[in-house]
């Protein structure tokens, strides 16, 4: 596989927000992030995207998600070396690989494909479609949610990932997200005492 692609070996707790666009991931991210007092990885493709639209007026193309994908990784594995016991990545590969497949005709680059099926989470969220949608420059398909909602959740049921679907306001969502983390913190015996202390 291409290393550039490849997870930095850690002992911290990966958490991924998982979904289709405008559906308060990064909202959540940063919420965790701060709940934690940890780091978070944003979404790489933004940046990248944006910039492409600020100098060219160009929109995603299919050579564009192996650069992202990189860039992604790259951001990833050094903001694991900075948290505390535990990482919320705003995107994963899996979700380029799930963007890759619905807007080009299902195809994905070969080593695109095989790092988003070998890199491992400990925890997916899935964003649900019930926040309003919030439209840029980057932003597209809203009346496609539904659908895109369907392949996000198909790709975490086809490649067996752990998930736990996140419905409702940000306060509801932040409360369930953050009883998901504290069990898998308990459930990791070197980070038992930063567990006990949450529960203090």
């Amino acid at each position: 596989m291409e290393e550039k692609l490849k997870q930095q070996p850690t002992n911290i707790i990966k958490i991924v927000l998982f979904g289709p666009e405008s559906t308060g991931k990064t909202t959540l991210s940063k919420q965790l992030a701060r709940h934690y007092n940890t780091v978070w990885a944003p979404e790489y493709a933004r940046e990248y995207l944006q910039n492409k639209w600020n100098n060219e007026r160009k929109t995603c193309e299919n050579s564009d998600l192996l650069p992202i994908a990189i860039g992604q990784m790259k951001l990833e594995n050094e903001l694991a070396k900075k948290a505390d016991k535990v990482l919320i990545c705003d995107t994963d590969l899996l979700e380029t690989k799930v963007y890759s497949e619905e807007y080009y005709g299902g195809f994905v680059d070969p080593v695109l494909d095989e790092a988003a099926k070998f890199n491992t989470y400990d925890l997916y969220f899935l964003t649900y479609i019930d926040t309003p949608w919030e439209k840029d420059d980057l932003r597209d398909r809203p009346d496609q949610r539904e659908e895109m909602f369907n392949a996000f959740e198909n790709a975490l049921k086809k490649y067996d990932r752990p998930y736990i679907l996140l419905k409702g306001d940000k306060k509801t969502r932040l409360e369930i997200a953050i009883k998901e983390i504290d069990k898998l913190l308990k459930s990791k015996p070197d980070l038992q005492s930063f567990s006990d202390e949450l529960t203090d």
